[in-house]
């Protein structure tokens, strides 16, 4: 049905929907006109209800309808952010510095204001981002709010004494264009401008820092002369005072040579006129008036409750004067004057002083120290910082190297710095620190050097002097303040305890007669019965006989009174050995007793429960409480400190302890024992150096309690030799050594700042301080060489013109294997023997020429060389003609012999094998000996005129006819087939000696008739040039020694990506400058995220690899996770040693690889998962005090790693290395120390 009625189709007819609200349904209704009001089609008023739906319908459609869940909703998957538009942020401006300051005009006597100018700021806009100038604008550090270290993102201040013209300029290889301008001749500028009568002297060149305010001062030089300061006369009147005493009383003398601090672009030549280092005698009394100013000057900073000995005076009065000084005496001598009185200098200036140590404990103890003297003092170290405002901050060489590379800002109010046990510089590991900090000061800051007794102080003091530019005043004494009495002790039982033997009285006399005694008396003993003189046999090593020898040496000194004593000992087992056998020795009063058992509870009360229990406290409480104590490395750090200080109390009798005990604070004791003189030095048992020596005997003897100090050599097994000990008690100490080497770390520091450069690190480094010292003398005779050649002309002759340079150059060639040659003959014993007595040589002559000579002796010289008594034939009344030096250059000539001109004469010269040309086939006969006492005779004045003997004129006249038969010379003994040598390299040379000699006909330029005056211009000419290229590689970086190593750790740091192609530091470079060690392998464990993954015990026990250095030890037992991280680090240390192979270093793969032990993986990470350490020790026979280290020394590893990750921007890392600190820094580990509380 598709039509209605009327004639509508069905399909176009409107409907609406009715709701009808009784049932909920809907009907059709027909639709209104659409003029009617539209409104909803209801059958009540509100329309349908609402309806909650059922529980089982929501279910049926969850199940139904999985596509309609909200989790398939893609519009609440991806959110669509509006941004804002800032246009703002596009435009960064940096506001700009001040440019001026108002200063403040006063009269400097009423404080009246006279008014008011306008000064400009120089160097306004400089930052510690792009200027290492001192007055740049603080840096920040985004990490920490107060860090004495610095920053990795600060440029160090500049280094004092490195000038900047050094850098600027740099000698080329060589100077081909004679007319190019000489800046450094100013002979050659123009100084009278046109119409002026006089202009521009340049006879005294102005400092750089004078021609900055050279303006300035000529402005207010008027005004400043009218006004008189009091303090100025004061001062002056000091200075005069201390100068006219020092001219007229002190013997003050100049070690060397070099330029000063006011003349940094002076002349060179009047450079190396200035004295550099000056040297003090401490020996003689200071005068009536220096004395009277010392007085003076003393009475304000720092006072001592005892009168100072001489050079302590010296020495401060150096300080007043602002200098730097080298102070070198003994042991106890009381260096540590010099420290204070500089520490209460600088409070007194409101500055800042450094002390630096080699070690951390030493650090602590200074730390103790000094507060006791002074209040404002701070401790920095690695995982202890202390007051790092103070005006004194205490602290290891590393960290103040740190602080110069990241350019602290406490170095800006630096005045001193104090190098205590600078002989520690020797160190083969850490020497090179000090070197760096030495180099890196900026000029502002002096420094004092404390040292022992070392044979070249004055050298030392005299590089300090020249890379800084300042003078350094050397004081040193000899005399020490309690003198020493050594002995030799053979005893070895209760019977035999009074056999000591003097050895080196007070006097430092070596007493023959005692050592002969010891001698008898081990002698006797060898010979009678054991059982009345205690054990046979003298070679040592017997348990039983050393707790004999131990007990006897017990016995002696309690009898006479020479406890308290220090006994060392050079193995930490034979300490532990020592200590267990004498357990029944009790050397302690009930007194003492009880002191020692409150003090030493007191001290661990702070400890762990489990901890107090530990296996090493008890053993060491008891041997405390017996009056015996050990010292060395295994024993824990705390229980160390409790042994020093009950030491300093005088309630350890007994000290056994290893050489580090002889490098700290002042612990003397009466006696110094030494249970061996043999030590291992980690390549091979050697005996005591005399350094070593006399730095663990100065123990011996206290200052105001002991007149002499007692050191006692045991003769456990037999007495060593008296010239092994007068060596090593008598000897020189060892001198100071560069130990200077390149570090990854350093090439990286100074490439971070484009104005620093590595070479000039190693130029001024002590290594290269004999080489580097002539640099103005050779600027000079370079400026000289110059102005030689530039009158150099071309020799004007066609045939010379030809080939005279290329024969020259075959002539030097000649010259140079003709003596390569027979330097390798004269030395070898077939030759040797073949140089009899009447052997005939030819000799040297000028041009070409030889004359016959026959061997009459030969002898060993001073220096080792071999000497030739030869008679040769001569002209009479004729000296004899001087063979050619090495600066002359002779032509090869058509050899021919020398023949007389009138009567044949001879004479006996005394040569070297340089002097003989050619070893002849002939012999001849003769009588050696009579030869040469005849022409002895006839030497002397009355025989003058005496005729020669017939043996004389029989060998003259046979040497005469050999000349006249061979007029071209005698053949020589051929190296190969007459003397047999076999020698590939000499066979070769033969071989183009004899090319090079059949060559010299050919060439045009010797058919020139003025061939030798040509030949000796050309020469002339050669040499200069040649010495001109000589000095500038002397100038040049290419004369470093470290060079080529520096080029191949900057190729490494290239493949490593930590450099960029030009040699700007990269992310990777930056990061690894925040290593303290191991710098590449750490770096690239990061870039390879291989400690993101880990948890943060595993990335403790990984990373002590890197701070555990023990090889023998007992085997880990690794989880997978540690034995995967083991092998990843072994991986990438095999691709590193790779590279370093590669680039040609010479360490090899294996080698670098052994640098990282992982037996201590299993005890850190059981240590960090929190179990106790007294379980921890059980893991491994590591001990105590070396886990205790290796642990502290991984918490400032894992310190620098998080800082290198914040670097990065790793937040996940940077969490997890602050875990893993949280986790390891605990309990007894790391307890506070004793000096710091």
């Amino acid at each position: 049905m598709t039509n209605r009625g009327d004639g509508k189709d069905v399909m176009t007819i409107d409907f609406h929907l009715l709701e009808t609200g009784n049932y909920g349904h809907l009907e059709l209704v027909p639709a209104l006109n659409n003029t009617e009001a539209v409104f909803p089609k209801l059958t009540i008023p509100v329309g349908i209800p609402p309806v909650t739906p059922s529980l089982k319908t929501e279910v049926e459609k969850y199940f139904s309808e999985l596509e309609n869940l909200p989790v398939h909703d893609i519009s609440l998957c991806q959110r669509n952010i509006p941004r804002l538009p800032q246009c703002n942020r596009l435009i960064h401006l940096e506001p700009c510095p001040v440019q001026t300051t108002i200063q403040v005009e006063r009269n400097q006597r009423t404080g009246q204001l006279l008014g008011f100018t306008e000064e400009i700021i120089p160097e306004s806009s400089e930052t510690s981002k792009n200027s290492l100038s001192l007055r740049r604008a603080p840096g920040i550090n985004p990490w920490a709010k107060q860090d004495v270290r610095g920053s990795n993102i600060n440029l160090p201040f500049w280094p004092g004494g490195l000038d900047v013209d050094e850098l600027l300029v740099e000698p080329t290889a060589a100077v081909e264009d004679n007319t190019a301008l000489d800046l450094d001749d100013v002979s050659r500028f123009l100084t009278t401008p046109p119409g002026f009568s006089n202009g521009m002297s340049f006879d005294k060149p102005l400092d750089t820092s004078e021609a900055h305010t050279a303006v300035s001062k000529s402005e207010t030089s008027q005004k400043k002369s009218e006004i008189i300061s009091l303090e100025d006369i004061l001062s002056r009147t000091d200075d005069l005072n201390l100068a006219d005493s020092e001219d007229e009383e002190v013997d003050v003398k100049a070690s060397s040579e070099g330029g000063t601090k006011e003349t940094l672009n002076s002349n060179p030549e009047l450079e190396s006129r200035k004295e550099q280092t000056m040297t003090i005698p401490a020996t003689e009394p200071i005068p009536g008036r220096l004395d009277f100013n010392f007085l003076n000057l003393c009475l304000s900073p720092h006072q001592w409750p005892f009168e100072l000995d001489i050079f302590q005076k010296q020495a401060i009065l150096r300080l007043e004067s602002r200098d730097s000084v080298f102070v070198a005496a003994h042991t106890s001598a009381g260096k540590t004057v010099v420290a204070e009185y500089a520490i209460a200098l600088s409070m007194k200036h409101m500055t800042k002083t450094i002390y630096t140590s080699p070690i951390k404990a030493l650090s602590n103890q200074k730390f103790r120290d000094f507060k006791m003297t002074f209040n404002d003092v701070g401790l920095v170290t690695g995982d202890v910082q202390l007051n790092q405002t103070a005006a004194c901050l205490i602290m290891t060489t590393e960290i103040l190297r740190s602080m110069l590379y990241n350019g602290s800002d406490i170095i800006r109010d630096l005045e001193w710095v104090i190098f205590d046990e600078v002989h520690y510089i020797n160190d083969s590991e850490r020497g090179v620190v000090w070197e760096e900090v030495l180099i890196m000061l900026p000029s502002h800051v002096n420094v004092i050097l404390l040292s022992a007794t070392v044979p070249n102080h004055m050298e030392f003091a005299d590089w300090v002097g020249r890379i800084k530019r300042k003078k350094i005043y050397v004081v040193s004494t000899l005399k020490r303040p309690v003198p020493l009495e050594h002995y030799l002790y053979t005893g070895n039982s209760m019977k035999t305890c009074n056999e000591l033997f003097l050895l080196v009285d007070a006097k430092g006399s070596f007493i023959t007669a005692g050592y002969n005694k010891a001698m008898d008396a081990k002698k006797e003993r060898a010979s009678k019965n054991s059982q009345s003189f205690g054990a046979k046999g003298t070679r040592g090593g017997n348990p039983m006989q050393d707790k004999n020898t131990w007990l006897s040496v017990i016995e002696m000194l309690k009898k006479k009174e020479k406890l308290p004593a220090v006994a060392f000992t050079f193995s930490k087992k034979k300490i532990e050995e020592n200590s267990a056998n004498l357990q029944n020795v009790d050397l302690t009063t009930a007194t003492e007793k009880s002191e020692i058992h409150v003090f030493f509870h007191k001290c661990i009360s702070k400890l762990k429960g489990s901890d107090r229990e530990l296996p090493q406290v008890k053993q060491l409480a008891d041997l405390l409480k017996r009056g015996l104590g050990i010292h060395h490395s295994g024993v824990l750090p705390i229980l160390k400190e409790v042994v020093e200080m009950l030491f300093q109390k005088g309630l350890v009798k007994i000290l056994f302890a290893t050489e580090t005990f002889a490098m700290g604070v002042n612990m003397p004791a009466r006696t110094v024992i030494f249970d061996s003189i043999r030590k291992h030095d980690g390549m091979n048992f050697r005996n005591l150096l005399p350094g070593e020596y006399i730095q663990m005997a100065g123990r011996a003897g206290r200052r105001g309690l002991d007149s002499t100090g007692t050191v006692i050599l045991l003769c456990k097994g037999d007495v060593p030799e008296a010239a092994e000990l007068h060596k090593m008690m008598l000897g020189k100490p060892t001198p100071l050594e560069s130990q200077f080497r390149l570090t990854y770390t350093m090439i990286l520091n100074l490439m971070r700042a484009e104005q620093l450069r590595v070479q000039d690190m190693i130029k001024r480094s002590f290594s290269e301080f004999h080489r580097q010292k002539d640099t103005a003398k050779h600027k000079v005779a370079l400026g000289e060489l110059r102005v030689k050649m530039s009158t150099i002309k071309d020799i004007e002759c066609y045939l010379c013109s030809l080939d005279l340079e290329k024969y020259f150059e075959a002539c030097r060639e000649y010259h140079r294997l003709q003596k390569h040659i027979q330097s390798f003959i004269f030395t070898h014993p077939i030759a040797i023997k073949s140089l009899t007595p009447g052997r005939v040589v030819m000799v040297k002559r000028p041009l070409g020429q030889a004359v016959l000579g026959a061997v009459l002796s030969s002898s060993m010289g001073i220096s080792n060389e071999r000497k030739y008594t030869v008679l040769v034939i001569a002209e009479k009344d004729v000296a004899p003609p001087r063979s050619s030096t090495k600066e002359e250059m002779e032509p090869v000539l058509p050899s021919s012999l020398f023949l007389p001109e009138g009567a044949c004469w001879h004479n006996v010269l005394e040569l070297s094998s340089t002097d003989i040309l050619r070893i002849t086939t002939k012999t001849i006969k003769l009588e050696a000996d009579g030869i040469i006492r005849d022409c002895s005779k006839r030497e002397l004045m009355r025989f003058k005129d005496d005729p020669p003997d017939r043996c004389v004129t029989t060998a003259s006249q046979e040497l005469l006819r050999l000349s006249e038969t061979n007029p071209s010379g005698l053949p020589g003994l051929h190296p190969v087939n007459d003397l047999k040598l076999r020698d590939i390299e000499l066979v070769e040379e033969c071989r183009a000696l004899q090319f090079l000699e059949d060559g010299f006909a050919d060439f045009n330029c010797t058919r020139c008739p003025q061939f030798l005056e040509h030949f000796k211009e050309h020469t002339k000419n050669m040499l200069l040039r040649d010495e001109h290229k000589r000095l500038m590689y002397l100038l040049s970086d290419e004369s470093l020694q470290l060079l080529p190593e520096y080029n191949q750790r900057v190729e490494v740091l290239k493949k490593l990506q930590c450099i960029g192609a030009n040699g700007i530091v990269t992310l990777k470079g930056r990061v690894a400058c925040e290593m303290s060690n191991h710098e590449l392998m750490i770096t690239e464990l990061l870039f390879e995220n291989m400690l993101t993954d880990l948890h943060p015990a595993d990335i403790a026990a990984v990373m002590s690899c890197f701070v555990f250095e023990m090889k023998k030890c007992s085997e880990p037992n690794l989880t997978e996770t540690l034995q995967k991280g083991r092998d990843q680090i072994l991986q990438k240390a095999e691709m590193i040693g790779r590279i370093q192979r590669e680039v040609g270093m010479q360490m090899a793969v294996e080698d670098f690889q052994d640098q990282f032990q992982f037996g201590l993986m299993e005890v850190v990470f059981e240590w960090a998962r929190g179990i106790p350490f007294s379980d921890i020790i059980t893991l491994t026979d590591v001990q105590e005090g070396i886990i205790v280290r290796t642990i502290q020394r991984l918490h400032e590893t894992l310190a620098d790693v998080r800082n290198a990750a914040r670097l990065i921007g790793d937040r996940t890392l940077v969490q997890k290395m602050e875990d893993a600190m949280g986790l390891i820094k605990r309990d007894i580990v790391f307890a506070a120390s004793l000096y710091t509380q």
